[in-house]
């Protein structure tokens, strides 16, 4: 069996409203809450299971998109208003990457969280 990642726990100020917003921008699938989180289902295989923390350190996500679910997501991205950029050191630029042949872009969610969308996997030798 392959191993797969299950969940993780995404810290945020406030896990619902945190959940709605990722439901909204992926398209994914808010489940509901369940105890002290709220769970999102990303794929067949994972959930972000928000939960609330007063102090936490921002974490990165990198989310593999097709280019339909790209245009789609950057579009969101735009007409939000959300701050964008090439680069994880570089999250206002307003432009978009092309690495390994794709597109990529970074962003901030409403906890700080620095979120990247790509199409195309990255080469490591």
């Amino acid at each position: 069996m392959e191993i797969t990642l299950n969940h993780t726990i995404v810290p945020a100020h406030d896990h619902v409203a945190s959940a709605r917003f990722y439901e909204n921008l992926f398209d994914f699938e808010f489940v509901k809450e369940w105890g002290h989180f709220a769970v999102v289902k990303v794929n067949s295989t994972l959930t972000l299971d928000f939960c609330n923390r007063e102090k936490f350190s921002s974490i990165h996500y990198a989310f593999k998109v097709s280019d339909e679910q790209f245009d789609r997501i950057f579009g969101r991205i735009q007409n939000s208003g959300i701050v964008y950029g090439s680069e994880p050191y570089d999250l206002e630029n307003g432009q978009i990457n092309h690495k390994y042949g794709g597109r990529g872009v970074y962003f901030k969610d409403p906890n700080g969280h620095v979120l990247e969308i790509i199409t195309a996997d990255y080469i490591i030798d």
